[in-house]
């Protein structure tokens, strides 16, 4: 239903006028607490959404603190805007907006916050039922152990925070597209160069071929960026883990990448993402993989996820992880745990994205699965 469900929700956050009325809103920040990740904010607001859509208001989110830094320009300093296209009109922003300073609007409720309802709506509320039950006929190929997870008491949660996802995160900003882009060149950049000058043809430049071959290119076909393929992804989470889930080595996901490449063996090329030092060393062991990530300070030890994030800055840390999570969703398999969020993210991202059918091998089964 993603195709259905993401029309809905771009008309339920774009109503004909924002001014009648009959249109309510749901105003407020992304959750922003020292415990929570990233992960954490994104899944927070998945359940606000929820409320949202349940009781027909328009979602405005406000202020984000993985924004706010000196790259986020003008509007969207300290805002989502500055990593994703907004999530409704600025027209129905400036009418949220002026609801708030009206006793009357909050009084009559047309316009609420999270802290209108109970705490718990946010992480457990009601999922929306406007498109049926999907995911009790939807099938979710999650491997642990060798065997596909027949189902768990969460797939509507899961099926939910998916379609909020894909809604939210629908089209990367131009500031987004150009942090990708640095780092495909800095991971990708000489591979693709070499790639090029090999199929370039013999009497280039100048030949018919050879302009034929660039309309075709540049005008024939839609231009996309490019990735190596076919890309394994895989998500290493160690560190302060631990006092949540059981933690694995590295070499535990790695054979689930082995797995992988018994079946397809022309799979050599892997996005790592982590915040262990320790796991990009170890992967410098396996000699019959290429890896690729990006370029950043790790974590030795168990600093907390919190402690190492503010150690790299605000700009740095965020541009980091969404990188990483659009790298992660855009590969063709994906290997990681489902004790931990990031991977239950990016698993939801490649579900609405197209690669459902084809699975996330986890080394664990952890929370509520």
């Amino acid at each position: 239903m993603t195709r259905q469900a993401q029309t809905d929700l771009w008309l339920h956050q774009h109503p004909k006028d924002c001014t009648d009325k009959s249109t309510k809103f749901l105003v407020n920040d992304w959750v922003n607490s020292p415990k929570l990740g990233l992960g954490g904010q994104m899944v927070a607001m998945a359940g606000i959404f929820a409320i949202a859509v349940n009781e027909k208001r328009v979602l405005v989110t406000d202020t984000l603190n993985r924004a706010d830094h000196d790259e986020c320009k003008g509007s969207a300093r300290a805002h989502w805007s500055c990593y994703f296209v907004l999530e409704t009109s600025e027209e129905c922003r400036a009418q949220a907006k002026r609801l708030l300073s009206q006793k009357k609007a909050w009084k009559q409720k047309v316009v609420t916050n999270a802290n209108s309802y109970p705490k718990a709506y946010m992480w457990f509320g009601k999922v929306p039922e406007k498109w049926g039950r999907p995911w009790e006929t939807m099938q979710p190929l999650d491997v642990v152990g060798g065997e596909i997870l027949g189902g768990h008491k969460a797939t509507d949660r899961q099926w939910w925070r998916a379609q909020a996802l894909r809604y939210l995160m629908r089209a990367p900003s131009e500031y987004l597209c150009k942090q990708l882009n640095l780092a495909r060149h800095h991971r990708f950049g000489r591979q693709a160069a070499e790639l090029t000058i090999k199929t370039l043809p013999t009497n280039w430049p100048g030949s018919e071929q050879h302009q034929q071959a660039s309309l075709r290119e540049k005008i024939w076909t839609t231009p996309k960026p490019w990735l190596p393929r076919p890309m394994l992804s895989v998500h290493v989470r160690q560190g302060d883990k631990a006092s949540e889930m059981k933690i694995f080595s590295f070499k535990s996901y790695m054979e689930l990448a082995q797995k992988i490449q018994t079946q397809f063996p022309q799979l050599q090329e892997i996005w790592l993402s982590t915040e262990m030092q320790n796991v990009i060393d170890e992967s410098k062991n396996y000699t019959n993989w290429k890896f690729h990530y990006t370029d950043i300070p790790r974590q030795n030890g168990t600093t907390s996820m919190g402690a190492y994030e503010r150690s790299l800055g605000v700009k740095a840390s965020s541009n980091n992880a969404f990188v990483n999570f659009v790298m992660a969703s855009e590969c063709d398999f994906f290997v990681g745990a489902l004790g931990s969020t990031w991977s239950f993210l990016i698993d939801a991202m490649r579900a609405t994205g197209g690669k459902l059918r084809a699975g996330f091998l986890s080394v664990n089964k952890d929370r509520y699965w």
